[in-house]
């Protein structure tokens, strides 16, 4: 590691902000230039691949749509040949029917015979003479294969124009005796589907029958219907899919085809290379010129952004030194937005160190203070001890078991700060103190916050409360239970009262004691003047009941001691 870091430092030597960023503009864009260049020389290659995928897919795409258009007319077919007016011969009602619904459309329907001789004919009125059917080859093919079949293109008798036929089978025994129901689709009405607005400029698309004829086309080089497809294009339609190239006139061109999924048809997309290849060209053309204007502006940019950059440090340098010296400073202001959140921080940090400061004071004597009143409730209870004791032992016990009670509560304030804590926490944990554990205990009472005071003065009377309780109480015994309450009285008024009840339940008889010691004088005595109320103490067989009433304002208000 010690090379590493030795290596770095000498690729990065000491140098001023605007070295940096012109170094850092130079190494960024110098690179992407070189890139661009390259991309340049490897451009028309990966174009031209590119364009080979694409005109094939182009021409996949266009076959999948036409499949999709003659698969509906085939589905429409198959509805109106299980017309049960064709097997019932109805034939004019036939005629009505399928002549209404497809009235504005550019299909139509023909009922012919095994011989090509037309029954009915949706493009003329009923009645007409009609002559025989204009593509008996198509009708033949179905008839033989017993399935459906799409012919090639060819100029109708009847439409007087290039149409398709969809030729579909009846079975035998219709009162008609109607061989094969045919949809006639006009050639015109599909050149939607080769009018495809991916195709690159200048390109052509054109659908093709099975005979190489052109069904329609579009685009500049558009084929009329009927006309033959150039014979050598056709030979590089190799397998269903794919793409090929071929040269015209001395420009290279790309030819993609693709086959209609179950059909006979295929679909053909041509056009020039150059003409596709052309916008790409000059728009990285444009991009490596723009790139090295770009770099011209970035490294004028970045000597102005250095110089910003160096102002806004010495500035900023300048006010850490000030609060070094353990002065107060303002925020300064530059013309970087990261530069003035450094100077905000930096001065709420000289305010905070201030504060922290006095704050530091202000604990050191507050803690001189609770030490000293803390000392004087310790003394006060050792001289209480020490008057009722019978043995140093005694004594021993008595002052540790009341001093751990004490030295919970202050571990409580401390954690919290001496900012207050919980009623419920300072029941649980003067019980556990004695007890061991809080689960024979129930509390009842609204979340309440109590004063360090109250923290202190009350965990000195839970405690004697309870280790009552654990010796003559309720606790003594498994099934003995401690119930604790507290509600606010006269809330409404200006001086609203805490009831606060310590009940022992289901314990051995109560004997009202007839020695009093430092417990009774705690819990009694203590009670009322710390929190300026009244006690009452309830010696009821059942189990003792105690009751402290004082004002809240001694529990909650600001910590007095």
């Amino acid at each position: 590691m010690t090379w590493l870091r030795r290596l770095l430092r000498d690729l990065f030597p000491t140098a001023s902000i605007g070295t940096y960023l012109t170094i850092m503009v130079t190494l960024s864009t110098l690179p992407l230039l070189g890139f661009a260049a390259f991309l340049l020389l490897e451009l028309e290659q990966s174009q031209f691949q590119a364009l080979k995928v694409n005109a094939g897919r182009d021409a996949q795409n266009i076959g999948r749509s036409v499949e999709r258009k003659i698969s509906d007319l085939e589905t429409t077919l198959t509805l109106i040949a299980n017309s049960p007016e064709v097997q019932d011969g109805n034939l004019e009602a036939f005629y009505d029917r399928v002549a209404g619904s497809l009235k504005g459309s550019s299909m139509y329907i023909l009922l012919v015979g095994r011989d090509g001789r037309q029954l009915l004919n949706t493009r003329r009125p009923w009645g007409s003479s009609l002559q025989p059917m204009s593509n008996i080859a198509s009708l033949q093919s179905a008839l033989r294969s017993g399935h459906v079949e799409l012919s090639g293109i060819f100029f109708g008798h009847t439409s007087q124009q290039w149409v398709v036929n969809l030729t579909m089978p009846v079975p035998e025994g219709n009162r008609a005796g109607v061989d094969a129901v045919v949809l006639t689709q006009d050639a015109e009405s599909l050149a939607s589907h080769t009018s495809r607005e991916n195709l690159p400029p200048g390109w052509s698309a054109a659908l093709l029958d099975d005979d190489g004829k052109v069904v329609v086309s579009s685009g500049i080089d558009s084929r009329p219907s009927g006309e033959q497809f150039p014979q050598g294009w056709l030979e590089l339609m190799f397998g269903p899919n794919g793409s090929a190239v071929f040269y015209q006139n001395g420009d290279q061109y790309m030819l993609g085809y693709a086959r209609v999924t179950d059909w006979p048809w295929r679909v053909a997309v041509w056009g020039p290379v150059a003409g596709a290849q052309k916008t790409f060209v000059a728009a990285w053309k444009s991009l490596l010129v723009g790139s090295l204007v770009i770099l011209t502006i970035s490294l004028s940019v970045a000597l102005i952004a250095a110089h910003q950059l160096r102002s806004s440090i010495r500035t900023i340098a300048l006010m850490a030194d000030r609060i070094g010296k353990g002065e107060i400073v303002s925020p300064a202001r530059t013309r970087i937005v990261e530069a003035n959140q450094v100077a905000i921080a930096l001065s709420n940090a000289s305010f905070d160190r201030a504060e922290a400061e006095e704050r530091i004071h202000f604990i050191l004597q507050e803690l001189v203070h609770r030490t000293k009143n803390i000392l004087s409730l310790v003394q006060a209870m050792m001289r209480q001890l020490a008057r009722s004791a019978d043995s140093v032992e005694g004594f021993q016990r008595a002052v540790s078991g009341r001093l751990a009670g004490l030295a919970q509560s202050i571990e409580a304030l401390a954690r919290q700060e001496w900012g207050g804590i919980p009623l419920a926490n300072l029941v649980d944990l003067q019980l556990a103190t004695v007890a061991g554990s809080a689960d024979r205990v129930e509390r009842r009472g609204p979340d309440l916050l109590v004063n360090a005071s109250a923290v202190q003065n009350l965990g000195l009377v839970f405690h004697e409360l309870a280790t009552n309780s654990v010796k003559y109480g309720a606790l003594s015994v498994l099934e003995g239970r401690i119930r604790v309450e507290w509600i606010v009285e006269d809330e409404t008024s200006e001086d609203p009262k805490l009831r606060l009840t310590w009940t022992e339940q289901h314990g051995p008889p109560v004997i009202t004691p007839t020695r009093r010691g430092f417990g009774s004088t705690v819990i009694e005595r203590h009670a009322a003047s710390s929190f300026a109320g009244e006690v009452t103490m309830d010696f009821d067989p059942s189990g003792l009941r105690w009751e402290l009433l004082a004002p809240l304002s001694a529990f909650t208000g600001g910590t007095t001691t």
